[in-house]
């Protein structure tokens, strides 16, 4: 499919960048601990095999999700199937997760033993036409398999932070005896300069995945409208998901990353169009109708302050998914949209 490369690319670049990085940032410690710097090497391979191996663990037990039992969401299970089906790839197991907000992921160690959660909310404020939308587009990271790459890949910017944290502390502690020679102030000295490089690496390596991580839920959207053939339906999916998590009093979880909607940029956006809903509102009737929501996402998402803010986002502002899809179906409806022409539009 035409472009698919691109994400691919995106994809090795992002991870041999953030490797390349976390590797030279190990060794940097371990010369300076005086220990042998293949070490940093393996340390960085351990931690990425511990991630990959326990990392579904984490997330089914952090979420609480229960999986479906064959035949007790029969309309849920064949429209996975048909989708699966239609995009040739092996139908992952269905769980629902007991929360009312309304989002999906996709986890996994490979394609094979994928697994699609649904929450119970998205089931209940979606209709079945939204639904499918979503479940194509969680299709689509199966397909690309970027649900691994950013499984692995945000393994390290967290390392980073911990030692960034540990670091400080420790030079925190060091600092707190009254009897202090110079070599206990250069142990202290060390401990901060090691905090302070962890959190640059931190920060940078944490820039390069969040932009993937964009990336690749705007090929995921272009998936989902080329499968399921209604890309209308995502547009209104995304913008129920958008307004139900920004409500949610349930505070932001650590996976962000894995879900179709990230909560904490839902509140963002929605936060700032309710700040300056005096501007937006045209006609001062007090309420902000469709068109004005309208022109005020479109703003919101064109704005500097907004583009500097979503350098730390997982999800692409709402607007400029709605965007990308509506540009999707402008073509479909030329009747000129192809296989070929999938990611087009990204």
């Amino acid at each position: 499919m035409a472009r698919l490369a691109q994400l691919k690319l995106s994809m090795t670049i992002s991870i041999l960048l953030v490797s390349i990085i976390f590797v030279i940032f190990l060794g940097v410690i371990m010369f300076a601990l005086h220990l042998p710097v293949v070490w940093a090497f393996v340390a960085t391979l351990f931690f990425l095999l511990l991630q990959y191996l326990i990392g579904p663990a984490i997330v089914r037990g952090s979420t609480h999700l229960r999986y479906l039992k064959t035949g007790e969401n029969p309309w849920l299970e064949s429209t996975v199937k048909e989708l699966t089906q239609k995009s040739g790839i092996r139908t992952p197991k269905l769980a629902i997760v007991p929360d009312e907000t309304p989002n999906a992921f996709i986890f996994g160690r490979t394609a094979g033993d994928a697994t699609l959660a649904m929450h119970e909310g998205l089931l209940k404020k979606l209709n079945k036409d939204e639904v499918k939308a979503v479940v194509g587009h969680e299709l689509g990271h199966i397909k690309h398999k970027d649900y691994l790459v950013m499984t692995m890949l945000s393994a390290l910017p967290l390392l980073a932070y911990w030692i960034a944290w540990g670091t400080f502390e420790a030079a925190r502690w060091s600092g707190s005896s009254s009897s202090r020679g110079n070599k206990e102030g250069g142990l202290k000295a060390a401990f901060f300069i090691v905090a302070l490089i962890s959190y640059v690496v931190y920060i940078v390596t944490l820039l390069c995945v969040m932009s993937l991580s964009r990336k690749r839920e705007h090929y995921a959207d272009a998936y989902s409208a080329y499968i399921t053939g209604q890309p209308r339906q995502l547009q209104s999916a995304l913008t129920k998901i958008t307004y139900g998590l920004s409500i949610s009093p349930k505070p932001t979880t650590g996976a962000r990353t894995f879900y179709i909607g990230d909560p904490a940029m839902a509140k963002q956006e929605c936060q700032g169009i309710i700040k300056r809903k005096d501007a937006y509102d045209l006609d001062r009737d007090g309420v902000l109708d469709e068109r004005e929501l309208h022109l005020a996402m479109e703003k919101e998402a064109k704005s500097t302050w907004t583009a500097i803010n979503t350098w730390f986002s997982t999800h692409p502002a709402t607007f400029k998914r709605i965007l990308l899809l509506r540009e999707i179906e402008n073509e479909m409806s030329t009747g000129r949209y192809s296989d070929i022409r999938v990611y087009a539009h990204i």
